[in-house]
């Protein structure tokens, strides 16, 4: 007999009359590529000169779209809004891991590298991601509506800890330079962490229905949820395929540094490549969300990454920073202020309606063009 999921009721409303597919499988492409991901880890298949690298980034591609469907079939199954809070809790962490790891290094820029690599997260997020999703909702189904409450909130936080981290280091005096002092290092971790808790209480418990697509916008035909063992079996591929995504990205980044280096390209390129791929999941989640007119998913699977990519990748950096007496600067440049204010602005437009079309993504595409070009060519 085929096992019944316990909470049907809370993804497909009892008293709604959409019908409902056959349940949610787990491919044979999506158990594969991330056990050849980490078999590729194993053995630094990216070590094996040209070929190598080509398998590599094959598989790369695969452990992404495999880590896509995962992240969905748990969604599925443990419904909204925690589905998405798992995927961008589980990135987040892996990309803190590989930011650590990295610092721990001995090379000389380490001390603006948790900097560059938020920087590069939110621009990717907010801009790349975001313009991308209305984009691709509004061609599709013309205009598209949300949770209006929801995402102010989310914005809200993320605002407030954009600037925090990012902007006010520059104009603190107890320090010379974009770097704050331990005390204030301390402060700004724990008002971080706490944001980012206080938003998670409220996404999950206090205010859940904020964060939630209107029944109205879910489509006529719905998947079935999967059954508990199917969501578990989604659940360990998940972290395996994340895992595997975040550890080729990082033995990939020579080949890729060669390649822009060899292009004549400044080397803050490689740092957004690599920040894309760890991001890749987290992208074609939302993207398909999109398209299938689930707006609402797809912005919480960005702005929450976006929240976490900041509320969790402070704190740890900074303890890191202290305990091991390592540099941390973490204020950025006039030009990357500059574009920092226009995304948080125009975004802050964009989704202050409740009501999307394309010409709010192809606004933050343009904006996420200009910060490709400006780091292109300074």
């Amino acid at each position: 007999m085929t096992e019944q999921p316990d909470n049907v009721d809370a993804v497909v409303p009892p008293a709604s009359r959409r019908k409902l597919l056959e349940r949610v499988d787990l491919p044979a492409y999506t158990l594969l590529f991330p056990l050849l991901a980490a078999l590729a880890v194993g053995v630094s298949l990216y070590t094996f000169g040209v070929l190598g690298v080509v398998s590599a980034s094959a598989i790369l591609i695969g452990a992404v779209l495999a880590a896509v469907h995962h992240a969905e079939v748990v969604a599925h199954r443990v419904g909204e809004p925690f589905g998405t809070l798992i995927l961008a809790i589980a990135v987040t962490v892996i990309e803190v891991s590989l930011i650590v790891s990295l610092m721990l290094s001995e090379s000389g820029e380490a001390s603006t590298l948790a900097r560059d690599t938020v920087f590069a997260a939110i621009m990717i997020i907010l801009n790349g991601i975001v313009g991308l999703c209305l984009m691709a909702g509004g061609l599709r189904h013309g205009e598209q509506r949300f949770t209006l409450r929801g995402v102010s909130a989310m914005l809200a936080v993320l605002t407030a800890l954009v600037v925090l981290s990012l902007v006010l280091p520059n104009y603190v005096t107890s320090v010379a330079g974009p770097i704050y002092a331990p005390v204030q290092l301390i402060f700004v971790a724990v008002v971080s962490l706490f944001l980012y808790l206080m938003f998670v209480l409220v996404q999950t418990v206090r205010h859940r229905d904020y964060f939630l697509p209107d029944q109205d916008l879910l489509p006529d035909i719905l998947p079935e949820p999967p059954t508990r063992a199917t969501a578990a079996t989604a659940l360990i591929f998940l972290a395996v395929a994340l895992v595997g995504v975040v550890l080729l990205a990082e033995g990939l980044s020579p080949a890729v540094e060669r390649a822009v280096s060899n292009a004549g390209l400044p080397l803050a390129v490689v740092g957004i490549v690599i920040a894309a791929l760890v991001l890749a999941p987290e992208s074609l989640a939302a993207y398909r969300a999109a398209k299938r007119n689930r707006l609402q998913t797809s912005l919480n699977l960005a702005l929450g990454s976006a929240l976490a990519s900041i509320g969790l990748t402070i704190p740890s950096v900074a303890v890191v920073s202290l305990m091991l007496d390592l540099p941390l600067a973490l204020g950025i440049g006039a030009k990357s202020i500059t574009l920092l204010i226009l995304t948080l602005f125009t975004i802050t437009l964009s989704l202050g309606t409740g009501r999307t079309t394309i010409l709010g993504g192809a606004v933050h595409l343009v904006i996420f063009a200009a910060y490709l070009f400006t780091t292109i060519v300074p």
